[in-house]
């Protein structure tokens, strides 16, 4: 008897959907399901489903969203039946979200209005210089070329060739001969990344990866569709000073971190201070009664 029902609600918000009409004034609206004194309107369903899907899933959708409406009216109304008066009463907790979220959005106003989010290099070079021993590497980093070739065109001798060539000339013809040829490919010889950055492009593992890269400068894997390889240019491992150019962006998250609790922390005692000036506030003595 369910499942029939709930069938039918489905056909009659489809046409309703299909008929372009979530307009309560042109459709009669109708109770879909009822827990206690709550009532969920047809019109509140159509208003939720999205406009792009089609009827299967707008059915698969308001069918999920129905069972999802009893259950949660079901726990609140179970809830309201056996939880104390005082347990109940949430408007203290309402008022302190409503507050802490007001505050938040003041404050998020202010900074971006008024804080500076600039960040020079020379500032970015003097947080690295003055926190040198903070900046490990957690990772392999490296700097490399990777090309996914289809297996026809593969010259793996020629490629490794190419693909060492760290002059701009060399740069150029590699890009040019991968626009031309490869499926995929990146070229990483200006910056740090992650080795397993480009590892995730190759259908193969290396167990130790800090062993390989110490021996190695080419990392070779060839299927039956695919000759797939990457120079390695330069390598960094793991518990090693970070280059400054791998984490600037770190530093600059951490300057403006630093920058923001400087600025909302000034902006408290600003607002308290002009409190004291305009005598916006009163401490009374709780014994005296007295200010």
């Amino acid at each position: 008897m369910y499942k029939k029902v709930l069938y039918n609600i489905i056909i009659l918000l489809i046409a309703i959907l299909n008929d372009g009409c979530k307009d309560n004034n042109r459709t009669e609206d109708k109770v879909i399901a009822e827990v206690g004194s709550k009532k969920l309107l047809l019109s509140e369903i159509a208003a939720v489903v999205p406009d792009e899907i089609d009827d299967k899933d707008s059915a698969v959708f308001a069918e999920d969203y129905i069972r999802k409406w009893i259950r949660q009216e079901l726990m609140l109304k179970k809830a309201e039946e056996n939880l104390s008066i005082e347990l109940k009463n949430v408007n203290r907790e309402l008022e302190e979200y409503r507050n802490s979220l007001i505050i938040f959005r003041y404050k998020n106003e202010l900074m971006a209005q008024r804080m500076d989010t600039t960040v020079s290099k020379a500032e970015i070079l003097k947080y690295y210089n003055d926190y040198l021993e903070n900046f490990k590497l957690n990772t392999n980093i490296v700097k490399a070329i990777y090309i996914k070739i289809p297996a026809e065109f593969a010259n793996p001798e020629e490629l490794k060739k190419m693909s060492s060539n760290s002059t701009q000339e060399g740069i150029d013809e590699i890009r040019d001969y991968c626009l031309q040829y490869a499926k995929g490919f990146d070229i990483f010889t200006e910056q740090w990344v992650d080795v397993e950055r480009v590892m995730n492009n190759i259908p193969t593992t290396i167990k130790n990866m800090e062993q390989f890269l110490r021996n190695n400068k080419y990392i070779e894997y060839q299927d039956s569709s695919f000759y797939y390889l990457v120079a390695i240019h330069d390598y960094l491992l793991r518990n090693e000073q970070s280059p400054e150019e791998f984490v600037r962006q770190d530093i600059k998250n951490l300057i403006l971190n630093r920058r923001k609790m400087e600025f909302l922390k000034n902006l408290e005692n600003n607002i308290y201070q002009e409190g004291i000036n305009r005598n916006s506030f009163k401490i009374y003595n709780s014994e005296l009664n007295e200010t």
